[in-house]
């Protein structure tokens, strides 16, 4: 038996959200700063820039999650590479390699608990389900899901939409019964949720993080003429066509509004 002291009675350490077997965790503040970078971390703090962590809590139970992404476990947890042979594990590196996700997904199963690596992203959590027949989600974004889930690659529905879309050709595709977790650029709290019945909405940049597998996806001229594109300033615009849902990311750096919110800023991930 472990005890564990300062872990889940920690005051620094907040629960903030939780789906299924996952729980987010974030530090309210970074205790051990330096003098040198005590300034940086304030105004951090004062602007919602904290580390998070997943914590899994597994019961008989089983998580993929990104590989690399594991801090501790504790408990009776065993992991597999999810690789079954040489051709599963380079059929897993194209899938990676198109998906910006990492090549092998790691598996845990078993009783006990397991922390994943902190990040300065946000953490959401989504109902797989709750999609329908599936979530698409935008390059990098997955950080773990339970193992029933299954995964697929989607590829777009025209050659335009990675060539002007500000997109990949393909994408990651969750679908099934349990729970994903997710690193978003914004807050959930910021993030447009659309939700389309045989309609179409139309954005102008990359700023879906994910939307249904149900949805037409393609990249089409902003006006019918290109003199009319040129006038208005709208080029391509990202067309999402169908009956399902779209969540977008409207603050991101490279919006129309990105300069009213100072400079870009890179995001760390540890």
């Amino acid at each position: 038996m472990i005890h564990y002291n300062n872990v889940f009675n920690n005051p620094n350490i907040k629960w903030i959200a939780q789906g299924g077997q996952y729980f987010i965790y974030e530090h309210q503040e970074d205790l051990s700063v330096s003098p040198y970078y005590a300034n940086t971390a304030y105004f951090m703090k004062e602007m919602n820039v904290k580390k998070r962590q997943v914590l899994v809590q597994l019961n008989n139970t089983a998580t993929k999650i990104q590989a690399g992404a594991m801090q501790w476990m504790s408990g009776n947890i065993e992991m597999n590479s999810g690789v079954t042979g040489v051709g599963n594990f380079f059929g897993k590196m194209v899938k990676g390699a198109v998906t910006g996700e990492s090549a092998a997904k790691p598996i845990y199963t078993g009783q006990g608990y397991l922390m994943l690596e902190p990040t300065f992203n946000f953490l959401m959590i989504e109902d797989v389900a709750a999609w329908g027949q599936g979530i698409v989600l935008d390059d990098g974004l997955f950080l773990a899901c339970d193992s029933n889930i299954n995964e697929s690659i989607v590829k777009r529905s025209n050659l335009t939409s990675a060539a002007f879309g500000g997109e990949g050709l393909f994408n990651l595709c969750l679908s099934g019964q349990g729970y994903c977790v997710l690193e978003s650029p914004v807050p959930r709290e910021e993030l447009f949720e659309f939700n389309l019945e045989n309609d179409v909405l139309k954005i102008d940049g990359n700023m879906a993080i994910a939307w249904s597998s149900t949805l037409e996806f393609t990249v089409e001229k902003a006006t019918k003429s290109l003199m009319g594109s040129a006038v208005a300033k709208e080029g391509f615009v990202n067309v999402y066509r169908g009956t399902g849902k779209v969540l977008m990311a409207p603050t991101i750096p490279g919006t129309g509004m990105s300069n009213w919110n100072g400079p870009e800023q890179t995001t760390a991930t540890k």
